[in-house]
């Protein structure tokens, strides 16, 4: 892929400020709202049903994640979509925990069965449990018979294809290895470190930077999913490059924000490890 591409979609989001409209765990909601606002996006956080409607209204994506789902919640989202749907406005959902309960499994499918989504962001397990694939997860960790690596890589990215051709979506599978989809195209991005997994939101936040990016690169919402999904583990590595001894998983969120608000085209550009598949 024209590796530039990556540099003009943060560009474009630096450009244009996207009002993304979060529906997201009271885990990461403020983390969330802080890596909107590093990448270079605004966000608006509000999963009251009476309320939803006119905030979806004003902005320009939709971001849902199951991660702590109560029925108030579930029905800011089927309001909120409703309304992203027919503004034709950008929808990532992140299907936090879908396989752990019946609840989450049965609200992420709904969301996909009702809703043009148009990104789908998770870890394997989550992705293969919304495709009906999954046999068990591991909370909201991926279990690692289902992580993807070298040697599956290829597989991976086969039912990747094969489910983003069934829900006409991009489908993003994060973790050791990351794959993006669509119906007719892969790749492989190996950015990113091992410690960010001992910061809990680090993939609720991925997922609102990726509605960031989609919503300021409309018309190619494939390579601004990768241009997100790569820099942030590009971010990643910046942070972890710069704890000492002294630091721990606090100092580290904090260095992933900052990596995140400080990324720039040439950065991106020059450090993401993306591969066609």
């Amino acid at each position: 892929m024209d590796m530039n591409m990556l540099g003009t979609a943060l560009d474009n989001v630096r450009a244009g400020v996207p009002l993304v409209h979060c529906i997201t765990n009271y885990v990461t909601v403020n983390d969330c709202a802080n890596a909107l606002l590093a990448c270079g996006g605004s966000p608006i956080m509000s999963d009251e049903p009476a309320d939803v409607e006119d905030i979806t209204s004003i902005c320009g994506g939709l971001v849902l994640n199951i991660g702590t789902l109560n029925q108030r919640s579930i029905e800011g989202m089927r309001v909120a979509g409703k309304r992203a749907a027919e503004l034709g406005h950008t929808i990532v959902l992140d299907p936090v925990g879908a396989g752990a309960s019946a609840l989450r499994t049965a609200t992420a499918s709904e969301l996909i069965d009702t809703l043009p989504i148009t990104v789908v962001r998770g870890n394997m397990s989550e992705v293969k449990a919304i495709a009906g694939a999954a046999s068990s997860t591991r909370g909201v960790d991926v279990n690692p018979d289902d992580a993807v690596t070298e040697d599956n890589l290829a597989a991976s990215a086969a039912f990747a294809r094969e489910l983003a051709a069934k829900l006409g979506a991009v489908v993003a599978i994060t973790g050791a290895i990351d794959i993006v989809a669509s119906a007719d195209r892969a790749v492989a991005i190996r950015n990113g470190v091992a410690t960010m997994g001992k910061i809990t939101g680090t993939g609720c936040m991925l997922s609102c930077v990726v509605a960031a990016y989609a919503v300021a690169n409309p018309d190619d919402v494939f390579d601004a999913t990768v241009a997100a999904i790569a820099g942030h583990g590009l971010a990643g590595e910046i942070a972890a490059a710069r704890m000492t001894p002294a630091d721990g998983n606090g100092s580290l969120r904090t260095y992933l924000l900052d990596a995140i608000c400080n990324m720039d085209a040439t950065t991106l550009v020059a450090g993401a490890r993306v591969e066609e598949l």
